[in-house]
């Protein structure tokens, strides 16, 4: 390896300089703060932990984005997490074991195999929040409005609303009876959107005509809220779970616009993003400028089970990285800039202790002292310095 290549980092795993570090740090700070006003607790989960609490009750598409290690002290696989969720529910499920809601927050690296798209990131700081212990269409409610206020505070303007559930389409598969092949050929041309793949597969698995008639609507069922209506009609004599999931999401877009008005709503029935993994209602947030979902959640039901407690669960997560292009300078570093003070070994014993006496007392007040080391000048930011008079350390301006 030569010098120029050893300060190449891998593909898809970025470093955070002064000024982005600070804008995402701002805008983590801020959130947590926003979760903390909405009863949301913060907690930290380990980066490691064994593969059999890791990546338990969780589908084959977390478990290859994994990077697995060998514990040098047990000898036991371990993974380095690719996703906090499971780990929030593992704490709910066994660390608290409380009753009732409980509503967790976290913010926190993780770290992929592959990047998800193209040009995403294997390095995500993924942020998001989890509410667990109530099955009610209200806590879904409120998840999505808190995804929706996360990225008002970030900036993200113009946001497309995408709702979906997964019961829908779980319904007609149990009703058709397909094998493991059959479901899978038909899952996969569904989230590939392959109009040609998709027609196969149920001519291939479907054999009753009308079930076959049902599928092949609900490849279809996406647009504006008219698709609820459509789906009332062309779903009709499918099992009674798929009408209440027509009418739950018909309510969540009634609650979502009379909230928050300037929020776009598109419906996708076929959408099984985290199929094996959701339940429920999902949903993703879409902005312009943005080639993936810029936040994503949904309703992952009874994963506590694995932990020893079946609890209801739904929540979403972002990438704090993938907000950086939103933020607009009122999200950067403080503009009142920084002190500059003398370097004070330079100066006699008192002076210097009444410098140190000064700097500490002015970070205190909350500004940012930058201390001068041997035959510095200056330093970034600093549009202040202290400088003594008459036996006083005064702030002077530049």
């Amino acid at each position: 390896m030569t010098i120029a290549d050893r300060w190449l980092l891998p593909d898809g795993v970025e470093e955070l300089l002064p000024e982005q570090a600070a804008q995402v740090e701002n805008l983590r700070r801020s959130l947590l703060d926003l979760y903390d006003s909405w009863g949301y607790e913060l907690v930290i989960p380990p980066l490691i932990e064994f593969t059999e609490s890791l990546l338990v009750g969780l589908e084959h598409d977390i478990d290859i984005q994994t990077f697995k290690v060998v514990d040098q002290l047990s000898g036991r696989t371990m993974g380095i997490r690719a996703d906090i969720t499971p780990q929030t529910a593992r704490m709910d499920a066994h660390s608290l074991n409380r009753e009732g809601p409980v509503r967790l927050c976290y913010a926190g690296s993780v770290l992929h195999t592959k990047p998800k798209t193209l040009m995403g990131s294997r390095s995500p700081i993924q942020l998001g929040a989890e509410l667990y212990g109530d099955a009610t269409l209200g806590a879904d409610i409120e998840i999505i409005s808190l995804m929706l206020e996360t990225l008002r505070a970030a900036s993200v303007e113009q946001v497309t609303l995408d709702l979906g559930h997964v019961s829908i389409y779980r319904a007609l598969v149990a009703q058709a009876e397909l094998d493991d092949d059959a479901e899978q050929q038909l899952s996969d041309a569904l989230q590939r959107k392959s109009t040609v793949d998709i027609e196969a597969a149920i001519a291939n698995g479907i054999t009753d005509p009308a079930l076959a008639k049902m599928m092949l609507a609900l490849s279809q069922l996406n647009g504006d809220r008219t698709v609820l209506e459509r789906a009332k009609t062309e779903l009709a004599n499918a099992p009674a779970s798929v009408a209440k999931a027509i009418d739950d999401l018909a309510t969540v877009a009634d609650q979502i616009t009379a909230r928050m008005p300037g929020v776009n709503l598109y419906f996708d029935l076929s959408e099984l993003r985290g199929y094996h993994y959701h339940t429920g209602l999902v949903f993703a947030a879409l902005a312009p400028g943005h080639g993936q979902a810029v936040a994503n959640g949904g309703r992952y039901d009874d994963i506590g089970e694995v932990f020893g407690r079946a609890r209801p669960a739904t929540g979403f997560n972002t990438d704090l990285k993938a907000l950086l292009s939103y933020l607009s300078a009122d999200n950067s570093a403080p503009t009142k800039g920084s002190i500059f003070a003398p370097d004070s070994s330079a100066l006699s014993a008192e002076d210097s202790l009444s410098l140190w006496q000064a700097v500490q007392t002015l970070r205190a007040e909350g500004e940012r002292v930058v201390c001068a080391l041997s035959g510095q000048t200056s330093a970034p930011d600093c549009n202040r310095s202290l400088q003594l008079h008459n036996g006083q350390w005064q702030t002077v301006n530049h």
